[in-house]
């Protein structure tokens, strides 16, 4: 595991987002270990470097605005392999979505009780559609993010999917 890793509730293991997120998981008897790093990690490459994993290891969370067909615009939460870049055009036909853009920090937050850098898969303060990108398939273990920037967790892909109820699709 990282150096620097914290063995206390200090700090940001215990803070809210974080506690939120393992009590989520925790109703799929899902228990893991959070890892908190030393510095904050909000993107995929800075928390593969930490890990000392590659980036396409990373359960990247991005929230889009999805402009339902409807005119309604909701959150999609896509949790997509650090080593790409989300096609919106494919992930809306796929969905059955109008229209995907990206987020602002104000909609992020609304929508999932998250900062942007440390949106988890799950514990949002409110319901989130959720896609998984299928290529985090080809990994035994992917790392995600647990509530807070300087935080994370080990998963897998079929974990993902069972604890978030997210639709696999490919992303990119």
């Amino acid at each position: 595991m990282a150096e620097g890793i914290a063995e206390t509730q200090e700090g940001p293991l215990g803070h809210p987002a974080v506690q939120r997120v393992l009590a989520a998981l925790a109703v799929h008897d899902v228990h893991p270990e959070v890892v908190a790093l030393p510095d904050a990690v909000r993107t995929a490459p800075a928390a593969a470097a930490a890990l000392g994993i590659t980036p396409a290891e990373i359960a990247n969370s991005l929230v889009f605005r999805a402009h339902d067909p409807d005119g309604s615009i909701t959150p999609l939460l896509v949790l997509t392999s650090g080593a790409h870049r989300v096609d919106v055009a494919k992930v809306a036909d796929l969905t059955g979505i109008a229209t995907i853009d990206r987020a602002d920090a104000e909609f992020v937050r609304n929508a999932t009780g998250f900062a942007i850098g440390g949106v988890a898969p799950v514990g949002h303060t409110s319901p989130v559609r959720t896609v998984v990108d299928v290529s985090l398939s080809r990994y035994p273990y992917v790392w995600a993010a647990a509530g807070h920037t300087h935080t994370v967790f080990r998963t897998t892909y079929e974990e993902l999917l069972r604890v978030t109820a997210g639709q696999a699709i490919e992303v990119a």
